[in-house]
């Protein structure tokens, strides 16, 4: 799952993560007047809890909760948590006592944690440091105002039941920190996928899907709200997979995905995340035959090596993987190409590591989200393998990776130049207010000067005249 994202961070070997970064997530919205208590919100890890947390904020809206920016002033602090790597937690932890300083300032106040930590941690954040008040697992949200009002009374509660059916989908999510130009639907959760290095089947459950014509209503809903830019989201999309009760239609992803295009040709399409073993001709031929389905597919490969794939129970091979990118390259010639990188997974050897450097230079990405292998307790890998890859050279190989990585979005961008792009303006640039950011279909950052007549949300016809690894620089014509 991932948001709006930078390819490297230059101060450490790192890759910049969105779905792992930890970035706060607070609110823009305006508090109403009517609302008598105040909510603080924080969200880490994928899209997906991003998106969880838009459906948190609508449930505490018909409780009487207004949103706010300010720690010290909310009656409820809540922090969505990711359990994919190990720094996620610690910050999490630390974010924790933050919270409790303020909460002796402000007696009454009410901490609970959301996502996918509040299973595997649920003892030790409620009984062992008693830092919170709730805690709740993803598929827990519709428990909160019980759980508010008991915590009120002074009991402290948890719900980390996981279920079959659970997919909200009769809740319209409020649209946190929205720029009202690009915003996510959520269409499946859960996972069925037993990645060996992956805690998400056992924190989000099985996969289910959401019934399709919820999410035309919601597209739609967002249509006439002016949204311009609509993401699909599930940790595998192409399995979505729904079938009516009564006439037994079924809906495949790539149904789905020529839905969504129908509601409004002038919004666009994109969809995260995808596994290669299910995606489907179908979907490239979709996105091949309608315009406004973006030409980006983030595609994880993890390991370039096959034994190492085989070994993280991926179902694929080195070899399937590149015939998928060339049947992608020969159904849309104009695609890009993303995908996550683990370096240093159990028994890696250097030849595994060449070979993982040599699918980065086949398979051509624009950017890549690129980390060493962190132990999660609970999976297969942490059961059965020994995390043997010490830790300065999974540091070496990740470095080596992401140089490798920087010279390809690098080169990438340098073959843009001269070429014009549809852009679509999601706001001003950070570094100067008197130019635009936004992305092409291939999901690549522009930013131009601005010109009269365009403002956020339009399309602009931009041609290229330099780039950096990160960024296309141009000019409207």
């Amino acid at each position: 799952m991932h948001n709006d994202s930078s390819l490297i961070d230059n101060k450490n070997t790192k890759s910049i993560d969105p779905a792992l970064q930890g970035q706060v997530f607070a609110t823009d919205i305006i508090k109403s007047a009517s609302k008598s208590k105040r909510f603080y919100i924080e969200s880490y890890g994928c899209a997906m809890n991003f998106s969880d947390s838009e459906i948190v904020a609508s449930i505490l809206d018909k409780e009487d909760y207004s949103p706010t920016k300010q720690i010290e002033e909310a009656d409820l602090i809540l922090i969505n948590t990711c359990s994919i790597r190990e720094k996620a937690e610690e910050t999490v932890r630390k974010r924790l006592f933050i919270y409790n300083k303020a909460k002796r300032n402000r007696p009454g106040t009410i901490i609970g944690v959301l996502g996918c930590m509040a299973e595997r941690l649920k003892s030790k954040f409620l009984e062992e440091e008693k830092l919170v008040d709730i805690v709740l697992g993803p598929d827990s949200y519709r428990d909160l105002p019980v759980l508010i009002k008991n915590a009120s009374a002074g009991e402290r509660g948890i719900n980390v039941l996981l279920s079959r059916e659970e997919t909200y989908a009769d809740i319209s999510p409020i649209r946190l920190d929205s720029n009202g130009v690009s915003g996510f639907i959520s269409i499946m959760r859960g996972c069925d996928n037993m990645c060996s290095f992956c805690v998400v089947p056992f924190t989000r459950g099985r996969e289910r899907s959401r019934d399709p014509y919820t999410i035309l209503a919601e597209a739609k809903e967002m249509q006439e709200q002016g949204f311009k830019e609509i993401t699909l989201l599930g940790q595998n999309v192409d399995s979505y997979k729904w079938q009516h009760p009564e006439s037994k239609e079924q809906i495949s992803f790539s149904d789905l995905l020529i839905m969504v295009a129908k509601v409004d040709p002038q919004v666009r399409v994109r969809f995260s995340t995808s596994h290669p073993k299910d995606i489907t001709d179908d979907v490239l031929y979709a996105i091949r035959d309608y315009h406004n389905i973006c030409n980006y597919i983030h595609l994880p490969i993890q390991s370039g090596s096959s034994r190492i794939l085989e070994l993280m129970n991926r179902t694929y091979t080195r070899e399937w993987y590149i015939s998928k990118i060339d049947r992608i390259n020969e159904i849309i010639p104009n695609c890009t190409v993303s995908c996550d990188i683990i370096t240093g997974f159990c028994t890696e050897t250097e030849e595994d590591h060449l070979e993982t450097l040599s699918i980065l230079e086949y398979c051509n990405y624009i950017f890549s989200y690129m980390y060493y292998y962190s132990e999660r307790p609970g999976t297969l890998a942490a059961r059965k393998y020994a995390d043997d890859i010490p830790l300065e050279t999974k540091k070496r190989r990740l470095q080596e990776i992401v140089d490798r990585q920087g010279e390809l979005s690098y080169n990438s961008n340098q073959r843009d130049i001269g070429s014009t792009f549809e852009v679509l303006i999601e706001g001003n640039s950070k570094r100067d207010d008197q130019e635009f950011k936004g992305r092409s279909s291939q999901y690549k950052m522009v930013v131009f000067p601005k010109k009269e007549g365009y403002k956020v949300g339009d399309y602009a016809q931009v041609k290229i005249s330099s780039a950096t690894r990160g960024t296309l620089r141009g000019q409207i014509i």
